[in-house]
């Protein structure tokens, strides 16, 4: 029964991934994260309040369309937003040309940070391509069979077997997501790109929502910051730069340090 299971979820995730793997195709010059895969309960279970949701989707979408107008044939770049903090991945044909994509995605509207991922060098085959939708669909359908972690909290993201996690976590889930992404076969390296917040404020971001629109455990909380507006809650985090290391002992760690990007072997 449990491998049952976990096919289907992993079919499910393929099914996902299929709908960006059709746009990519050689000579595509950029693939837009995710913008037009979100469905109705997937908005719903989401931590970003739904303000952050609709401007992850217009800075991939108005990123797309930047970086459209600069695009050459050695440029193949994905745009992924998540909670206003926008990674940068794929290839171009020189280091003016990265610098110049991300300059051009730090430009758009309420884009908070730019994690720049993008290498230089050849574009990668469609088998690559083809691959990392393998993996990301693996990585998901493995976190939907934790039952110690909301798999709704990441965002994936693989490029050439390196996984890249997105999303707003406590220090723990991040933890434990890192760990099912590195033990999935095929994957080369974790890097985290997450919005670390305490137990605390993740009891308030599910006193802020209906319960069942949170989902994972329903852990009660006196309620008493109703009076701040989930909004407000997220514009308040301010990202950290690119490539802090995040501690690895989680006691000697602030409560909420903020957005990470770090290497995990």
């Amino acid at each position: 029964m449990t491998t049952t299971t976990t096919a289907q979820r992993i079919a499910i995730a393929l099914a996902a991934g299929a709908v960006s793997l059709a746009g990519l195709s050689a000579c595509a010059p950029l693939v837009v994260g995710g913008a037009a895969v979100a469905g109705a309960g997937m908005v719903a279970t989401d931590r970003r309040t739904s303000t952050a949701q609709l401007d992850d989707q217009a800075i991939e979408l108005r990123g797309a369309s930047r970086v459209r107008e600069i695009a050459n044939d050695n440029m193949n770049v994905t745009v992924t937003s998540f909670n206003r903090q926008v990674l940068l991945t794929g290839t171009v044909g020189s280091e003016a040309d990265k610098r110049k994509v991300e300059d051009t995605i730090r430009r758009v509207d309420n884009v908070r940070s730019v994690v720049n991922e993008v290498v230089v060098g050849p574009g990668s085959s469609f088998p690559d391509r083809s691959n990392d939708t393998f993996i990301t669909g693996k990585v998901k359908a493995s976190l939907l069979d934790q039952s110690d972690i909301f798999a709704n909290s990441f965002k994936v993201v693989t490029e050439r077997g390196v996984v890249y996690l997105m999303g707003i976590a406590t220090r723990r889930e991040t933890d434990r997501a890192t760990d099912v992404a590195r033990n999935t076969s095929g994957v080369q390296k974790v890097v985290r790109i997450v919005e670390i917040i305490s137990d605390q404020e993740l009891a308030d971001l599910k006193a802020q929502q209906p319960l069942s629109s949170m989902g994972g455990s329903s852990s009660s909380s006196s309620g008493t910051s109703s009076s701040t507006t989930p909004a407000s809650t997220s514009s308040s985090r301010v990202p950290l730069p690119p490539m802090e290391p995040l501690p690895a002992s989680p006691s000697s760690a602030p409560a909420n340090s903020g957005v990470v990007a770090t290497p995990i072997r």
